[in-house]
């Protein structure tokens, strides 16, 4: 009987105690790790300004371009006039051509005939070319005239140059004659005049007119014409 009560007494006890005598202690659990942090901005970030492109310093107004000295006053015509007197009188193509505008220089022998342009490249070789070119009428004779530029044209340029002649800007100085004298072009140029001489009535004046105009600022002649007295 005394074991029957023992064994009765020791299963209260096991009751009592929640029945964790006969069993191991249960193992402590690891704690799950937890997520790092993290701090998400609250805000979207302000946009850093990109370089401000250079264009907007760049001026919209077109550049003026530089102003053409004023013909009349231009010492660099005068120097332009000199150097055709020397190319004429010394037959110098070379010097001749880079007188002549980039735009061609166009020649009359008669104040009507006809005009022939030349370039500044074929102006090289005036003094040498042997061309025959048609000049247009004589007044007066009404014979054709024709020949070669340094046949037609250069002796009588040196005629002119070789006098005591003056340079008039935009005007065409002349003596007596029986036209309407006028410049055939709405541009800038100089009367190279000489007015005759007295024995002859003065009937005897020419002029040589040189149109003048500027590229890059530099004076070029674009034209040469001959006026003289016509019967």
């Amino acid at each position: 009987m005394n074991i029957k009560r023992t064994a009765i007494l020791i299963m209260g006890l096991a009751l009592l105690t929640g029945c964790n005598i006969f069993n191991p202690a249960a193992p402590t659990p690891t704690p799950l790790p937890t997520a790092p942090l993290i701090f998400l901005p609250t805000e979207t970030p302000a946009v850093l300004p990109t370089a401000i492109p250079t264009s907007l310093f760049t001026p919209t107004a077109t550049p003026i371009p530089p102003v053409a000295a004023n013909v009349c006053n231009d010492p660099q015509v005068v120097a332009l006039i000199d150097s055709l007197r020397s190319s004429m009188l010394n037959a110098n193509g070379t010097s001749f051509s880079s007188l002549v505008s980039p735009n061609g220089m166009e020649v009359r022998y008669f104040r009507d005939g006809t005009v022939i342009k030349y370039t500044a490249h074929q102006a090289q070789f005036l003094f040498e070319t042997t061309y025959q070119a048609d000049w247009g009428i004589t007044p007066g004779s009404g014979v054709e005239k024709k020949g070669a530029f340094h046949d037609v044209i250069v002796p009588e340029l040196v005629k002119i140059f070789n006098t005591a002649y003056s340079l008039h800007c935009n005007e065409v100085r002349h003596g007596g004659a029986s036209y309407q004298v006028s410049w055939a072009y709405n541009k800038d140029f100089y009367s190279i005049y000489f007015p005759g001489t007295e024995q002859n009535g003065y009937l005897d004046w020419r002029t040589w007119v040189a149109g003048i105009e500027y590229v890059n600022a530099k004076p070029y002649i674009y034209a040469l014409a001959q006026y003289f007295w016509e019967p």
